[in-house]
């Protein structure tokens, strides 16, 4: 069951935005990987907004996702991607559904 999870509000620069699309969508197989990180999501709500959420088990998973490979290659990218700093939101699970 999660109780804990991230949202990750994304601002890709402009011209930026298709491939910041492929960047998150080349993260899931990292985030398949995770056996901490039960559920992953990349999401697109505007042409240049993104945001990542996942919930976890407990907050040590959290933390293990926070310095995990997505973690790493998301910063590295951060200045050549995003118009602004990634802002990460640590968020309490009140209840959840995930069918596959």
């Amino acid at each position: 069951m999660v109780k804990v999870a991230l949202v990750v509000r994304l601002v890709a620069k402009s011209g930026k935005e298709d491939e910041v699309s492929k960047f998150l969508a080349g993260a899931q197989p990292l985030a398949q990987g995770e056996a901490f990180t039960p559920v992953w999501f990349a999401l697109r709500t505007e042409p240049n907004v993104f945001y990542i959420v996942d919930a976890f088990a407990s907050d040590d998973d959290r933390g293990k996702h926070l310095t995990g490979e997505i973690a790493k290659a998301l910063m590295a990218k951060a200045g050549d991607l995003f118009s602004e700093p990634p802002k990460i939101e640590k968020a309490d699970v009140l209840a959840s559904k995930v069918t596959a």
